[in-house]
């Protein structure tokens, strides 16, 4: 498995598509996804995005794609102003589209618990993925215009190649966002430029119950220790062992989350040798126990806003 689709996996997404809407000129189309990134993907413009981290709204044009790193709760609108309109949650059927609108379509993908992989807390609030910048025929354009004509088609079938296709959407997004990051600055994006960086990540992220020492992931790597600490360090802002702990962590929550293994199955499946020493280092991470963690998931699942299992 490719590093992208390990980490998409580890990360336990869930998927929500919010539909082909369109936006009334005098409604605020609100989102409420404080624990989910996700994107916005303008069928029709004009659209703007309006959310409390954003110093001014985001204007949007037809075949733009903005994509949305920190989970907030968020508006679309046509115009730029936002005082004034009727706020609609999607919690409202998508209504008719009308010839002119300006319409939307994408989904939410969850991320319920924390910590976030280095990936997904390295990108930017708001991402947008300009359609001028991009080629008219590129995957991306083409997988977001298939999307849409499935919905608008509603045929047989439909429902399962439309997920298929915002998965699809969502993924060439962070690709192409991870292209833009790699080539300026620090961080996991860039990390995976250096060759002999990028392996080593590549087996922590295939065997991360292994019980690495920098030495021995120097030496898969081909580089002295020292240099791969140093270079680790540099793209990474972080040491190889210390992105090792948060990785088994993630995996850690998912198996906490979605399977009953007993807590010394889970701390071998992640690498320690035994509970205890698992129970410590969880803790210190995240702040509570594997058990409070389990518990405290398993009362989240009544949240109105959390997603199933199958999205």
């Amino acid at each position: 498995m490719d590093l992208l689709s390990d980490i998409l996996q580890d990360a336990s997404l869930r998927r929500r598509l919010l539909g082909l809407r369109a936006i009334p000129p005098d409604v605020a189309l609100r989102f409420p996804c404080d624990r989910s990134i996700g994107l916005h993907v303008v069928v029709q413009g004009p659209v703007h995005v309006h959310a409390p981290t954003l110093d001014a709204p985001l204007a949007l044009a037809t075949g733009d794609v903005a994509f949305m790193a920190r989970g907030c709760d968020h508006a679309l609108t046509v115009g730029p102003e936002l005082a004034g309109l009727t706020p609609q949650t999607i919690a409202h059927a998508p209504g008719p589209i009308e010839a002119g609108a300006s319409v939307v379509v994408g989904g939410a993908y969850q991320l319920w618990n924390r910590p976030l992989h280095p990936f997904f807390a390295e990108l930017p609030a708001w991402t947008v993925l300009r359609a001028d910048a991009r080629p008219r025929l590129g995957p991306l354009a083409l997988a977001a215009g298939l999307m849409e004509q499935e919905i608008r088609a509603a045929e047989p079938g439909a429902d399962t190649i439309v997920q298929a296709l915002l998965d699809t959407v969502f993924t060439y997004a962070l690709r192409e966002i991870a292209a833009q990051r790699g080539q300026v600055g620090q961080g996991w994006s860039h990390a995976v430029r250096d060759p002999q960086v990028r392996r080593a990540l590549t087996l922590m992220h295939e065997r991360s119950a292994h019980a690495w020492t920098l030495d021995e992931l120097a030496q898969q790597a081909g580089l002295s220790r020292t240099a791969l600490a140093e270079r680790f360090r540099d793209a990474m802002g972080d040491t190889p062992l210390n992105h090792l702990r948060v990785l088994r962590m993630q995996r850690a929550m998912r198996l906490l989350a979605e399977t009953d293994h007993k807590l010394e199955a889970v701390a071998a499946e992640v690498g320690y040798q035994d509970a205890f020493s698992f129970s410590k280092v969880f803790k210190r991470t995240l702040g509570l126990s594997p058990k409070a963690f389990r518990q405290r998931d398993a009362a989240d699942r009544s949240h109105p806003w959390r997603l199933g299992v199958q999205g």
